[in-house]
């Protein structure tokens, strides 16, 4: 569960967040040391009861600008801050902890909604919150500490840990089976059939495809954090799994079959064919299309748009694909790209012309 202030209006002191961070407070003489935080802001928009932090140094001209009440940031970058320091060996994990003190989100009401429709033999943990037109049907068991929010479908036999959230919108179909700790953003359905048909022999009319029964389910680890609007497929005999730790973003469509093993962080608009099996610890940036029944080792990092084709068999970095250009530049470069078998022909005959 995210960490939230028990205050009303989260509000701390200078000393009080250098505590909360494990940080090293440097601040001038003149600065008051328990000047009244109220929140987190960007190095430009901050003001002076706000906190900003600087991870990346192509952003060191805004700090020299900034009217934060204090930054937190390295002791390298300390001595270019006109404001006071929070000193942190890392600084966005440490904004990132701190995000959760101030986090406005309002506390789930504990109990179950009288719009709810649950079903007899549903086995419900302490400290459950389920919210307005939730259903959940037969044989589900729910942990501890569970926050099931509005609109949410939970299927049969669906098993879910403790600390688990759901927010609005989230479809949880029959079978599936969820650790503790994981959170999902709306609109993301869990467990829905994989792309699986078979051809019938018969070019044309509806018995062209014969679809194949997902016998499988979808099982996801402790720890996993699942954007909105994603898919993830049950499996067809074996189930679809995603390991321990596991974060991925929002628009993510997994298939069926799919493993994925701990720690892989994956961005939006990737998609992941059926039977593919993606190692610990990967990097999988936005708009990533790879292909059904290949291996992908472990801590392996894939660039934006890539088209992965093949298996990985060792740790790396990888792209494919041409970086943005002007459009006149790309036109030339395309209608060379269709040369080159010619102009592949040509090269080995004057190659072999030489060598007469």
């Amino acid at each position: 569960m995210n960490i939230q202030s028990e205050k009303p209006y989260p509000i701390y002191t200078l000393l009080e967040i250098a505590d909360l961070l494990d940080a090293e407070l440097r601040i001038s003489n003149d600065v008051d040391k328990d000047v009244r935080i109220e929140g987190l802001a960007s190095l430009a928009s901050a003001t002076e009861n706000r906190v900003s932090f600087l991870a990346n140094v192509k952003y060191r001209a805004e700090l020299s600008l900034t009217r934060a009440a204090a930054v937190i940031l390295s002791a390298e970058d300390a001595e270019y801050s006109p404001v006071a320091c929070l000193i942190h060996e890392e600084p966005y994990l440490a904004y990132a902890k701190l995000s959760h003190y101030f986090n406005p989100r309002p506390k789930p009401i504990l109990g179950i909604h009288p719009s709810a429709v649950i079903a007899e033999n549903v086995k419900i943990g302490d400290n459950v919150s389920i919210g307005p037109g939730v259903v959940i049907l037969d044989q589900v068991l729910i942990g501890d500490n569970v926050v099931i929010s509005s609109n949410s479908v939970i299927e049969n036999a669906v098993v879910i840990g403790d600390n688990v959230t759901l927010m609005p919108n989230v479809v949880l179909n029959f079978g599936v089976k969820l650790g503790c700790g994981v959170v999902i953003q709306s609109g993301t359905v869990i467990g829905s059939d994989g792309f699986g048909y078979a051809p019938s022999g018969s070019p044309k009319g509806s018995n062209a495809w014969q679809k194949i029964a997902h016998c499988g389910s979808v099982v996801i680890g402790d720890r996993v954090e699942i954007g909105a609007n994603t898919t993830i497929d049950r499996g067809v005999l074996d189930d679809t799994s995603i390991a321990d730790d596991v974060i991925i973003d929002n628009q993510v469509h997994i298939a069926h079959n799919v493993k994925i093993g701990a720690g892989t962080a994956i961005a939006g608009c990737t998609g992941i064919a059926g039977s593919t099996t993606i190692g610990k610890d990967c990097r999988i940036a936005g708009g990533v299309g790879i292909i059904g029944h290949i291996n992908i080792a472990d801590r392996v990092s894939i660039l934006s748009m890539t088209r992965v084709t093949r298996s990985i068999s060792q740790a790396g970095t990888f792209a494919s694909g041409t970086s943005m250009q002007a459009v006149t530049k790309w036109r030339k470069s395309a209608a060379r790209l269709n040369q080159l078998d010619d102009l592949h022909k040509r090269v080995k005959a004057l190659e072999n012309k030489k060598s007469l």
